[in-house]
């Protein structure tokens, strides 16, 4: 690839107190992404570590130029994602986790966006076809928090959080519009774009997790309600300034 040129696929990655898992992660799917040819960049999105995932992370990035990153100073998974997407310059996005990296969804997600099926691909965790082999309190959780988006904010879909993939030029406007940060960030730039009329398709993915959560998923509930909150009163009743 020129070292000028833009690569055909960005792929974003926030991560937090990821020392456990995080180099063997990214070498493993930078040597799958190579192995499939893949024209790529990739971003590791830190945001408040306490451990050693920023001095890992640039470590990555010394090996590979095409391994970025950058922090946050805050723990905050939404802001994260955002400004990894807006600092990514590949034609096509992928937002992977680091416990997934899913190159199965990466090879399908990418197929129909080069078809023009779809602007953004979904990989969803509870749609038929799934296998979501998270404990079951965490799976019960997913259900019910897509539940209650489809309740008050008209969500079609079946999931919000985890795999996407997209033409950024299509979603970058969305991303704009987006006030939320931590989780209910992802879940905001699916449901605006699904509002706005960007073609969006759902595929079914497999997960296991690698590690339990970085956050427990009791300390993330009050954050989630306030923020969905927040989306609310911004999508029906005009309310609600950006957070960054």
């Amino acid at each position: 690839m020129n070292a000028t040129a833009a690569p055909e696929v960005s792929i974003v990655i926030p991560v937090y107190n990821e020392e456990a898992i995080l180099r063997d992660s990214v070498l493993e799917l930078v040597r799958g992404l190579d192995a499939e040819g893949r024209d790529f960049e990739l971003w590791l999105a830190e945001n408040g570590s306490r451990d050693r995932t920023r001095e890992l992370a640039a470590e990555l990035a010394a090996l590979d130029p095409r391994v970025k990153w950058f922090s946050c100073p805050a723990p905050n998974y939404g802001a994260a994602l955002r400004m990894a997407i807006e600092q990514a310059a590949g034609r096509f996005v992928i937002c992977e986790e680091i416990d997934l990296c899913d190159l199965d969804f990466h090879r399908r997600a990418l197929a129909l966006l080069r078809a023009g099926t779809a602007d953004l691909v979904v990989g969803s965790k509870a749609m038929a076809g799934a296998h979501d082999r998270r404990p079951l309190g965490r799976r019960a959780a997913t259900r019910a928090y897509n539940g209650l988006l489809r309740v008050t904010l008209g969500y079609r879909g079946t999931d919000t959080h985890g795999l996407k993939a997209f033409r950024r030029a299509a979603l970058l406007p969305v991303v704009a519009r987006c006030i939320v940060g931590h989780d209910v960030f992802a879940s905001e730039l699916v449901i605006r774009a699904q509002r706005e009329g960007v073609p969006i398709t759902e595929i079914p993915v497999e997960l296991e997790e690698k590690r339990a959560p970085s956050i427990h998923l009791a300390r993330r509930v009050p954050r989630v309600l306030k923020n969905l909150a927040r989306l609310m009163a911004a999508i029906h009743l005009g309310r609600g300034a950006k957070e960054r």
